[in-house]
């Protein structure tokens, strides 16, 4: 039987105002919407610009409760226009605990479920250690109206065990809400390396898994606070791939962009007959796994 999920993802810039990019985004998610979309992604952390560039203990100021009120005015967005919704909050849960939390909303404005990023960078200009604690929910698919949604959060997108321990548990497709641009004395090589390895990465998750695969960028130049570092040129290129890695569709690396695709999720099951790597996992050999190294 054929089910067709119509996806929207939202590629844009954030300012300093955060009203500003609340009021964007309604305006982004309303235009999806509208062009038919009933799955809506945004981009990791789009309430505000990427903050994680300096280690700013005042920041923390940034972070809501779950439920508070970001998923007060997202409920209300997704009911509204009877979408599912993919968002992406700074979470509070209790003083001196904070994570990087996706938020799912089903039709009807309820919390079908969140996730908590799992693998957390420290890195120059991502410092998230400093804010976010990995998550403890594990990798578990949230179930909405339209499917179930293997959600996880940017750095988790280049581990091939969090997309897997995703598909096993059932996910339909995989999504993934990102932050990621490059450094202004990166080459133009380097630059080409650097997207093609983070766009190649995922479209293996796509094969490996035989599920579809949406990844949803920020886009523009954000400045460094600290002035330490030229600041972050995100680079978008947020796509949809189906589920023998092809390319749905894809945002260019410099342009707020929505678009809507249209994705075939009777294609997972035909892939996964053709390509049956579930049945021919030696699961009896794969102990080694859970090792941080083998010396």
């Amino acid at each position: 039987m054929t089910r067709i999920i119509r996806a929207g993802i939202v590629q844009q810039s954030c300012s300093a105002d955060i009203k500003t990019n609340l009021e964007k985004l309604h305006r982004n998610i309303a235009s999806v919407a509208q062009a038919g979309a009933d799955l809506v992604v945004l981009q990791e952390l789009h309430n505000t610009p990427y903050f994680c560039q300096t280690e700013d203990t005042s920041l923390f100021d940034l972070a809501e409760p779950i439920p508070g009120p970001s998923t007060g005015f997202y409920s209300e967005i997704a009911a509204a226009y009877r979408i599912v919704l993919v968002t992406s909050l700074f979470e509070r849960r209790a003083a001196g605990l904070y994570h990087n939390t996706a938020v799912v909303f089903d039709t009807d404005g309820s919390i079908a479920g969140i996730y908590r990023k799992m693998h957390i960078p420290d890195d120059p200009a991502y410092y998230e250690k400093f804010y976010f604690t990995p998550g403890d929910i594990g990798f578990e698919p949230i179930q909405t109206s339209i499917g179930k949604l293997g959600v996880q959060v940017c750095w988790d997108q280049w581990y091939p065990e969090g997309a897997r321990l995703m598909a096993l548990k059932g996910a339909e497709i995989l999504i993934y809400p990102t932050a990621i641009g490059w450094e202004s004395t990166d080459t133009q090589e380097e630059k080409l390396r650097q997207t093609g390895a983070w766009i190649t990465v995922q479209r293996g998750h796509a094969v490996a898994n035989g599920l579809p695969v949406i990844a949803v960028n920020r886009v523009g130049l954000e400045l460094d606070p600290s002035g330490q570092t030229n600041g972050i040129l995100f680079w978008g290129n947020s796509f949809v791939a189906g589920p023998q890695g092809e390319i749905l569709a894809q945002a260019s690396n410099t342009k707020e962009e929505n678009l809507v695709v249209s994705i075939d999720m009777g294609r997972s099951e035909n892939v996964r007959r053709w390509w049956p790597f579930l049945r021919d996992r030696r699961i009896d050999e794969f102990k080694d796994l859970t090792r941080r190294f083998i010396d």
